[in-house]
C-alpha cells in the first residue's frame, strides 16, 4: 500500500493501469486504523489487479476537497483516474471483496 500526497496523487492515483483504490485517512481516525490492515491485505492479494493508495485528509487538503471527501475513511476506486465507485466507512475484507467485485472482474 503505497502513501500519496497532493503532489503525488496525479502519478499515485490518476495512471493508466489496473484499478486504483484510495484510502482517504487520517492520524485520528479509529475507522481507518482498523480498515488499514485490511487494506494492506488487499493489496498484497491482488498485486497486479489493483493498485491501493492512501492519503491523509488533513496534511492534503487539495486532493480531498478535489474528490469531495467530507468523511474518513472514504475509499474511492478510480479506473483510469476517473471515479468509478465510492465507498464511506470501515468494513471487512469479505464485504469490501464483495463491493469491489465489478471493479476486479
Amino acid at each position: 500500500m503505497k502513501v500519496t500526497s497532493d503532489a503525488d496523487f496525479a502519478a499515485d492515483a490518476l495512471s493508466p493501469g489496473p484499478p486504483v483504490l484510495v484510502q482517504f485517512t487520517a492520524a485520528w481516525c479509529g475507522p481507518c486504523r482498523r480498515l488499514k490492515p485490511v487494506l494492506a491485505a488487499l493489496a498484497a492479494e491482488e498485486e497486479g489487479r489493483l493498485r491501493v493508495v492512501e492519503i491523509d485528509v488533513d496534511h492534503n487538503p487539495a486532493t480531498t476537497v478535489r474528490h469531495g471527501v467530507l468523511a474518513t475513511p472514504t475509499l474511492l476506486v478510480l479506473k483510469d483516474g476517473e471515479p468509478v465507485k465510492s465507498l464511506v466507512g470501515a468494513r471487512s475484507k469479505r464485504k469490501l471483496r464483495q463491493e469491489l467485485a465489478d471493479v476486479l472482474d
